[in-house]
C-alpha cells in the first residue's frame, strides 16, 4: 500500500507551482531518530523481518480460518470500533493524497527536493484525472462525447457467481488487463480497485441526477463541473465526519476542526510531511487482515461457494484469477460484496485489526518488489524513516508537548538501541497501542494525521470547507453521509 516516496530532483524549485506539489517537513528542527550506518540498517531489518518482533505469527494455511479468526496470531486482534473497510478507505484516500513513481530504500533523502505528482488535496484527481479533455481513456467515449461520464465494464459471467443473479463491473481496462484509471495504485488489490470502481459508479449516478436538475439549460461542461463538485464535497465530507474520527478519535478531530491547527501550517500552499506519508500515515499497515471474504459467490452461508482468500499470496497460482487478493485481474469472481466490508447492520461486516506494532503474516512476503528489496513491508517502512531522517517519535512528542512513552513501552527494541529514540513509525503504533488501546492512534499519531488532512481540505480553495463552510451532504441520512450511502447510491451493494 504505497505511500509518496522519491529519489527525483535535486533541488526545490521556487515557483508556487511547484512548492504545490512538494514533500516537507512538519518538525525541519529536530534531527534525525538516527544516522544511517550499516549497525542501524541491521538493526532495522532485525526488528522487520518475518518471523520478527513486528510479525504478528499467523498461520496463513487456512484463509476461512483466518476470517474467523481461528488461525489468528493473540497478538493480532480485531478493532472493535472500526471495520474492515477502512483500511482500504485510508488507502485509497492516500492516493488522492500523494503520488511519486520514483522509489529508494538505499539512499537518503531531502524531502524538500522531492517532488509529490499527486496534488496535494482530497480532490479525487485519483479518480478523474485531468478531466475529459486531458484524460480521455478515464471517460466512457459512447456517452456526451466522452464530456460527462466515467468509464466502468461489466465483468464477464459475474452474474452466475452472485447471489441475487445481478452482473458486477470492474476498472476499466486494456487488452493487458492494465486499468484505465487516475492512479494505478488503486489496482494494488481486489479491494481497492473495486473501491476506485464504486467512486466511478457514484460519479456516474449523481451525473443522473444532476442532468434531470439541471441538464436542460446547461452545458455538459458545467453538467460535468457540478457532478464533480457534488462528488467531491461528499467524498471531503466522510473523510472529516467518518474516517477521521473513527481514526483519531472524534474528541481529537473536532479539536482540531474547532480550535485549528498548530503543527501544519504553510507559506502559501499545503505541502505532504513526510512525518505523515512516510510514518503516521502507515498505520493502515498495522489494520490489514491476513484474509478477506471479497463475496458470497452463490451463498450468504456456505463458505465452499464464496470468494475468501489471503490478501496477498505470493504462491497463489493462475496469473488471469489467482487464489488470492491482489489486483491486475479481471474474472467472474474478481468483484466485492460490501457487506463484509462496511456495517450495513446485516451482521456480515469483519473487523481491522487492531493499530499496533503486529502485523498480519502476509505483508512479510510481498510479491513482485524486484532484486534487492526487502520482502517485508515492516522492513520496508523502517528504511524509509532512516532515508528520510526522520526524528523520533519521542522528539516529536516533546515538540508537541504531550506525554513520552517510557522506554518500559519499548523494551522489544531495547536490545537495537531504539527504546529512548525510536522510529517514529514504529512509536506511532506503539503509541496507539499504549494510549489508543489499538482503537485509534495516539497523542501524536492522531495530532499528525489529522492535521494534515484537515489541513489540506481547508487549504483547498475548492472544498466545502472553503466555498461552503455550512455545506450539509445531499445524499445520506439526517444531513449525514457515509461510505454505506456512497456505496448504495453507487449501486455497488448486492441484495443477498
Amino acid at each position: 500500500m504505497g505511500h509518496g516516496n522519491a529519489d527525483l530532483g535535486l533541488t526545490t524549485p521556487s515557483s508556487t507551482f511547484y512548492e504545490q506539489g512538494r514533500f516537507g517537513r512538519m518538525f525541519p528542527t529536530l534531527a534525525p531518530f538516527a544516522a544511517d550506518t550499516p549497525s542501524v540498517r541491521a538493526a532495522l531489518i532485525d526488528i522487520g523481518k518475518p518471523g520478527g518482533i513486528m510479525d504478528a505469527g499467523d498461520d496463513l494455511t487456512d484463509p476461512l480460518a483466518l476470517l474467523a479468526n481461528a488461525a489468528l496470531s493473540a497478538d493480532n486482534p480485531d478493532n472493535p470500533t472500526m471495520t474492515a473497510g477502512f483500511t482500504f478507505l485510508g488507502q485509497f484516500i492516500d492516493h488522492d493524497m500523494t503520488f511519486d513513481p520514483t522509489s529508494s530504500l538505499a539512499r537518503r533523502q531531502d524531502p524538500e527536493a522531492i517532488r509529490n505528482f499527486r496534488i496535494p488535496a482530497l480532490d479525487l484527481d485519483n479518480v478523474y484525472g485531468g478531466g475529459p479533455g486531458v484524460s480521455p481513456a478515464l471517460y466512457d467515449q459512447s456517452v456526451d462525447e466522452g464530456r460527462t461520464t466515467m468509464l466502468v465494464e461489466e465483468i464477464p459471467g459475474s452474474a452466475a457467481v452472485t447471489i441475487d443473479g445481478q452482473p458486477r463491473f470492474d476498472l476499466p481496462r486494456n487488452s493487458q488487463n492494465v486499468a484505465l484509471i487516475g492512479d494505478p495504485r488503486n489496482d494494488e488489490n481486489l479491494v481497492v480497485s473495486q473501491l476506485h470502481l464504486a467512486f466511478l459508479k457514484f460519479h456516474n449516478a449523481v451525473l443522473t441526477d444532476v442532468k434531470a436538475a439541471i441538464g436542460a439549460t446547461h452545458t455538459l461542461e458545467e453538467v460535468f463541473e457540478e457532478t464533480q463538485r457534488i462528488v467531491r464535497w461528499h467524498y471531503q465530507w466522510l473523510v472529516l465526519h467518518e474516517f477521521l474520527p473513527a481514526t483519531i478519535g472524534a474528541t481529537l478531530a473536532h479539536d482540531i476542526a474547532t480550535n485549528g491547527r498548530k503543527f501544519f501550517a504553510w507559506r502559501n500552499d499545503p505541502y505532504i510531511p513526510v512525518e505523515f506519508s512516510v510514518a503516521a500515515y502507515r498505520f493502515g499497515h498495522s489494520q490489514v487482515r491476513p484474509s478477506y471474504r471479497a463475496n458470497f459467490g452463490t451463498s450468504a452461508t456456505t463458505p465452499a461457494h464464496q470468494f475468501i482468500a489471503l490478501i496477498f499470496d505470493p504462491a497463489a497460482a493462475t496469473p488471469a484469477d489467482p487464489g488470492d487478493l491482489r489486483g491486475g485481474c479481471r474474472a467472474p469472481r474478481r468483484f466485492i460484496d460490501w457487506q463484509t466490508f462496511f456495517d450495513f447492520g446485516d451482521g456480515r461486516v469483519r473487523r481491522n485489526k487492531k493499530i499496533d506494532t503486529a502485523l498480519s503474516s502476509t505483508l512479510f512476503h510481498l510479491m513482485g518488489m524486484g532484486t534487492g528489496t526487502p520482502d517485508s513491508l515492516a522492513t520496508r517502512n523502517l528504511l524509509r524513516n532512516l532515508t528520510m531522517k526522520l526524528p523520533s517519535g519521542q522528539a516529536v512528542a516533546r515538540a508537541m508537548q504531550v506525554p513520552v512513552l517510557p522506554p518500559s513501552a519499548l523494551s522489544d527494541v531495547a536490545a537495537q538501541g531504539l527504546d529512548e529514540r525510536t522510529p517514529l513509525w514504529f512509536y506511532v503504533l506503539r503509541e496507539a497501542h499504549k494510549k489508543g488501546q489499538g482503537k485509534r492512534l495516539g497523542p501524536v499519531g492522531g495530532r499528525i494525521v489529522g492535521e494534515v488532512i484537515q489541513g489540506l481540505i481547508e487549504g483547498d480553495s475548492q472544498s466545502y470547507l472553503t466555498q461552503d463552510p455550512g455545506w450539509t451532504p445531499d445524499y445520506g441520512t439526517g444531513g449525514d453521509f457515509r461510505m454505506v450511502d456512497l456505496l448504495t447510491k453507487a449501486g455497488v451493494v448486492g441484495s443477498l
